[in-house]
């Protein structure tokens, strides 16, 4: 979209209600729609340009007390990566053992990871010690530091689909070993592993769907009390 579809920051929308216009908004449904969790990338760079203003999307976010608890870590190294590989396959075999059957056999043939492939990889961290926000809605309930960081997450991801770009989230690790490794300070707690790139292939369903893992609810489910 052009720069006069939308106004400018800290304007006001020329709609009375501050509505974006009904085409952005077809737009980031079809965004939200596309936003996959890829496992399989091409192996081509991904422009420095590019990632550094998906990153940006992460300072955007709401935190908890403005706290913006997010660490960033950037994993470039042979050492740190392939630290993180090992990590994964010993966590993805235990995982595998945990199944039987159909269900172990579906598992194994599963591609839980792009972290051979991927150009970028990150461990995002929510650091539990900051003293940014002096703990303004964090006292009792310490953990909506973590959930901030889930949002920027949130944040990048999209800001990365928009870019043609792809994210992989591996949760099958061990996050203790993996601090150890990356040296991190005490109170860090790892959210997320990430792998970064240009995806193989685009799709508007999960892959776990597709392949038959589980199968996407089609209605949400809202009780009321």
């Amino acid at each position: 979209m052009g720069s006069r579809d939308l106004p400018p920051l800290g304007t006001k929308s020329e709609a009375p209600d501050g509505a974006f216009p009904e085409a952005f908004r077809t737009q980031l449904d079809l965004l939200m729609q596309m936003r996959r969790d890829v496992r399989r990338f091409r192996r081509d760079p991904v422009d420095e340009a590019v990632l550094a203003r998906c990153l940006n999307a992460i300072q955007l976010a709401p935190s908890v007390g403005l706290s913006e608890p997010w660490r960033i870590l950037r994993i470039d190294s042979d050492a740190a990566r392939d630290a993180a590989l090992k990590n994964f396959e010993k966590a993805n075999a235990e995982a595998l053992a945990g199944y039987s059957g159909e269900r172990a056999t579906r598992y194994a043939d599963l591609k839980l990871s792009g972290m051979r492939e991927a150009p970028v990889q990150l461990a995002i961290y929510c650091d539990d010690d900051t003293a940014q926000g002096h703990g303004l809605g964090a006292a009792t309930m310490p953990e909506m530091r973590r959930y901030s960081v889930v949002t920027a997450i949130t944040l990048f991801w999209l800001a990365l689909r928009a870019e043609g770009l792809g994210l992989g989230w591996v949760s099958v690790l061990d996050p203790d070993q993996l601090s150890r490794d990356l040296q991190v300070p005490t109170g860090w707690h790892l959210i997320g592993y990430f792998c970064i790139g240009l995806p193989e292939e685009l799709h508007d369903s999960p892959e776990l769907e597709r392949l038959g893992w589980e199968t996407r609810q089609n209605s949400l489910s809202i009780e009321t009390r």
